[in-house]
This record gives C-alpha cells, sequence and structure tokens, in this order.
C-alpha cells in the first residue's frame, strides 16, 4: 500500500523509522547547524552518510527508493520560535553539482553554501524519492508541510498553474511523530506556514536519486 500510495498521491508517512532515542542521539550532529535555521551540506558527515544507508535499508523504505539510488543530499531544517518561516507553495526542483556544464534544458544554476545547484531536467526529478526524517513530534501548531496530494503527476508547474492545482485538489497537512519518515516526490507540491508552538521542528531531509545523470551532470556527493 505504501508504494500504491506514493505513485498515485506523491507522499506517503512510514512511522518508526528512528527510535526516540535515536533521534535524541543526533542532537548533538544537529545541534546548532545553519545559522538560518538549517544547512543542506550534512551527506559528507560520516555520522549522515551512516544514517542515509540505514535508511535505504529500512524494511518499509527500501520498497520506496529505488533500488540503486544513491542518497545525494542531505538537508537539516530546524524551525521554532526562534527560528520560524513560512514556505510558499513550490515544487524542490533544484539537485547539487560538481559544476556548471552547458546543455540545452539546464536553467537555474546558483550557489548555495558553496555548492552548485542546477533545476534538474524533468526525467530525473520524476526519478528522486526525498525521506524527511522527524527528530520531533510535528503537530499542526508546528509549522508541517501542507501537500496537495497527487500534484507531482503534472511535471514542472508554472506558479498559477501551481496555484490552481492546489485550489482544485486542496492540502493534506502532514504531522508527525518523532522518527517518522515522510517520504515525497520532489515534484509535489508543499508549503509550509510558520511555528505556531514553542517547541522545535527539527527534520532531516535526505534526498535519493539514480546514481548516474544525463547532459553531463555529475552529483556533488554520493553515499
Amino acid at each position: 500500500m505504501s508504494v500504491d500510495s506514493l505513485a498515485r498521491n506523491g507522499f506517503v508517512s512510514v512511522p518508526d523509522v528512528l527510535p526516540a532515542f535515536a533521534c535524541d542521539a543526533l542532537d548533538f550532529e544537529s545541534a546548532g547547524l545553519g545559522a538560518s535555521g538549517g544547512t543542506r551540506c550534512l551527506l559528507s558527515m560520516a555520522w549522515c552518510a551512516a544514517l542515509a544507508s540505514r535508511i535505504r535499508e529500512h524494511a518499509d523504505l527500501r520498497r520506496l527508493v529505488p533500488p540503486g539510488h544513491v542518497a545525494v543530499q542531505c538537508t537539516y531544517f530546524e524551525k521554532s520560535s526562534a527560528r520560524n518561516w513560512l514556505v510558499p507553495l513550490h515544487q524542490d526542483l533544484s539537485i547539487p553539482v560538481v559544476e556548471r556544464v552547458g546543455g540545452a534544458g539546464l536553467s537555474g544554476w546558483s550557489e548555495k553554501e558553496g555548492a552548485v545547484f542546477v533545476q534538474a531536467p524533468v526525467e530525473v526529478l520524476e526519478q528522486l524519492v526525498a525521506v524527511r526524517l522527524h527528530l520531533d513530534r510535528c503537530g499542526s501548531s508546528d509549522g508541517p508541510l501542507r501537500v496537495v496530494s497527487g500534484s507531482h503527476s503534472h511535471g514542472v508547474l508554472a506558479p498559477a498553474a501551481a496555484v490552481a492545482v492546489r485550489d482544485a485538489a486542496g492540502e493534506c497537512l502532514c504531522e508527525a511523530e518523532v522518527g517518522t519518515a515522510l517520504v515525497m516526490r520532489p515534484l509535489l507540491l508543499h508549503a509550509s506556514s510558520k511555528s505556531l508552538g514553542t517547541g522545535r521542528r527539527r527534520v532531516l531531509h535526505f534526498l535519493f536519486g539514480p546514481r548516474s545523470l544525463p547532459h553531463g551532470l555529475c552529483w556533488q556527493t554520493m553515499v
């Protein structure tokens, strides 16, 4: 059912991926990362690479992450009363690569935290799987993701089209317990509100993709 839900809806929640004590054990590595509430450059750290392997080998997640896919990025998000923000409706279109290359259809080049990013070709985006591991309980007041079920099947959407799809389909609120993983397709329309509570909402957002990329692109990091 999880595989069917991911294919049909573009997201699925998997509980108990990591026990609470293991989430607490990550506190040392996670505390203080990113002055603005997060960082994109964790996968090169040994503890993060080990966790990516553990996720890929999880009994439920290995059915959702295609065989042969590798971890290519891990982003840490920390939302709290002190570090609070909202995220407008969007799709995740950029991927971290080694360097800029020439090629038709490659656009949206940028540099973040010393890494080069490009808007990936749609045939790559359709293969990617994100695993958002919740280190804290995330209730309705903690700024959880709001997703538009099935929107990943529309390809890359212009802003006006994205709003139209959202208005037609509505949004689903993705609350989560400690250790729950929200598995999603990056093309899924999603947003989040500011936290209204006093707790922390810490998430490790892993991105998995095919080992090889087209157009001469190469992943910046692979695990």
